[in-house]
Order: structure tokens, then sequence, then C-alpha cells
């Protein structure tokens, strides 16, 4: 079934109880779809398996049960969470030529993109954190940095991320949708939803802007304070090889956290029109962060991690133990 995004968006009349959306979806040419379902289809399972591997691992190393790690292992499994939420949802759609979502179906897939999401944020932060211990104070690294703590850390992260989705389902459920109810994305999130309702959005918008600016941002800051202090501490380091050895522990953070706030800021914090353009221009965005960084993460913290590639290799030998 083919839609055009313009003519679906100029029919009129108002519906204040709809049962299902239409998404707009990848692309909106049917050409593409066969090549789309196989290329998302091969990155979906990439991004399952790698980032699976990496909690095996982990996981299965002794010498792995770091913090450092814990949190990696973490991270991994939100990951495949993450990219679970919204990709089965897109193929099923590619491969019944379909772009329907139930009203439920919608709510729910919102709740838990928006609860994964966060917390890839929220972990991203905490490994800053890890790091700046690990670095700036390493005598009292294993007292700061202990299992307690950890795992505390962990529970706040998903408390918080699950509190700050409440809060923008709960608004979204409260607005009504009109006839035009075409979202103009692959999934259901809270901008493109907020496009769609006949309702007035100015609560909705403001809770998003300062709420979700918050989230963004707070751990962005920071992340970058951490490093700041981290690469201050580097600097000082009296020999070469200690600061070589410092600063490859953290390039794969690095590297994870340009990639995904990049994209993320990008999408969120900076508005875009309602041309067929601009949701493109979405739609290429979403995929990044929701897809293309969940993908490179096993890659760039196994490729770089002697650790990690020793680990991974044990694994895939056979040579592990689940103790």
């Amino acid at each position: 079934m083919s839609l055009s995004l313009t003519s679906v968006l100029m029919a009129g009349g108002n519906q204040s109880s709809i049962s299902e959306f239409l998404l707009w979806g990848l692309s909106e040419r049917p050409e593409q779809q066969h090549m789309l379902f196989l290329l998302f289809l091969w990155m979906y399972v990439v991004i399952v398996a790698g980032n699976l591997l990496i909690v095996l691992a982990i996981g299965t190393d002794r010498c792995l049960h770091t913090p450092m790690y814990f949190f990696l292992a973490t991270l991994s499994c939100d990951d495949i969470l993450f990219t679970s939420t919204t990709v089965p949802k897109a193929l099923v759609n590619i491969q019944t030529q379909s772009r329907s979502i139930s009203y439920a179906e919608c709510l729910a897939q919102l709740y838990f993109f928006l609860t994964f999401g966060d917390m890839d944020i929220f972990l991203l932060a905490t490994m800053a954190y890890d790091r700046y211990v690990a670095i700036c104070y390493p005598l009292h690294y294993t007292v700061v940095m202990s299992h307690r703590r950890c795992v505390l850390l962990v529970t706040a992260c998903w408390t918080l991320t699950s509190l700050v989705a409440v809060t923008h389902t709960f608004l979204i459920f409260r607005l009504s949708f009109c006839s035009k109810k075409i979202i103009p994305d692959f999934f259901c999130d809270l901008g493109p939803l907020m496009k769609v309702s006949c309702s007035d959005t100015r609560v909705n918008e403001l809770v998003l802007f300062f709420l979700g600016g918050a989230v963004i941002l707070i751990p962005f800051v920071l992340i970058l304070v951490s490093y700041i202090h981290i690469v201050s501490a580097i600097l000082r380091a009296p020999s070469a090889q200690g600061r070589y050895k410092a600063f490859s522990t953290c390039g794969s953070h690095l590297a994870v956290v340009a990639l995904f706030f990049g994209t993320v800021i990008r999408a969120y914090l900076c508005p875009s029109s309602s041309s067929l353009n601009s949701v493109e221009d979405d739609v290429s965005g979403a995929v990044m962060y929701t897809v293309v960084t969940p993908l490179l993460n096993p890659f760039i913290y196994s490729l770089r991690n002697k650790d990690m590639k020793r680990a991974l290799g044990r694994l895939v030998r056979g040579k592990v133990s689940f103790s």
C-alpha cells in the first residue's frame, strides 16, 4: 500500500478517538521497499548478535568483571532493547506492505522508546563518571565505584528514565488526534505525534523543551566536565605510555558519545518544518541514533580494546566459564 504523505495530510475531518495511526515509514518509494527490508533486517541481526556477544564476553570473563565493563554490558543490553522497540515493527510493515500501528501499540512503543533511549544517554554519562574516577582518583577507585554503587547508579538511571517516559506518554495520551493521522516517521515519537494532534500541544511542547532538553543537555554537560578533568589529569601523567593507555580507554566512549549526542541533539533540539524533504531528513536522523549507533557500538568498543578482543576470542572458541 503506497500512500502519499501530502495527500493524506490534506484529508479533512476531525476525529477525537481513533483506533490506529499510519506511519510514514522509511521511504515512500515502492521500488526501495525490498532493499530497505533486507538492509534493516541485516542491521538488526548484527545489532542483536554484536551486543549479545559483548554481554556474553563480559559475563564469562572474570578479568572483565569491573565497573567499566559492567556499564558497557548494561549499555549493550539497552541497545538491543532500544532497537527492538522500533525496527521489528518497521520490518513487519515493509513485509506486509502496511503502514498501520494501533493506538495502544503506538503509545507502548513511545514509552519504551523513550525509556531505552534516555537510558542510553544516562549510561553514557555514568560511564564518563566512571572514567573520571578511574583516571583522576585511581587510589580511591575501588571504594568509590564499588559493586553496590554501580548497581545503585544503574537502578537510578532506570528509575529516572521510566519517570520521564511516563510523563511524556501521559501527556500524549491526553491529546486528541485528527483524521490526518499519518505519523511523519517510521515509529511513534513525541514530535511526530504532536504534529498530527488536533489538540492544543503547548503543554507537551513546553515539557518536551524543558524536560527533554534537561535529559539531553545535563548528561552531555556532565560528560564534557568529566572529560575536561580527565584530559587535564592525562596531560599531567609523567610517562607517554601512561598517557596513551589512559587515552585509549576513553577513546571508544568518546566516539560513541559524539555519534549518539550529535544525532540526538540534531533530532530533538533543532526544529524542522513539515515539508516532505524535512520529513525525509528527520527519518534519516532518527535512523542514525536508533539503528546506526547501536550497530556501531560493538565494533567501536571491541576493535579498540585488547581485553574485549581477547574475551570475544575465547567466547568464539568456546573457552568460557559461566561460574
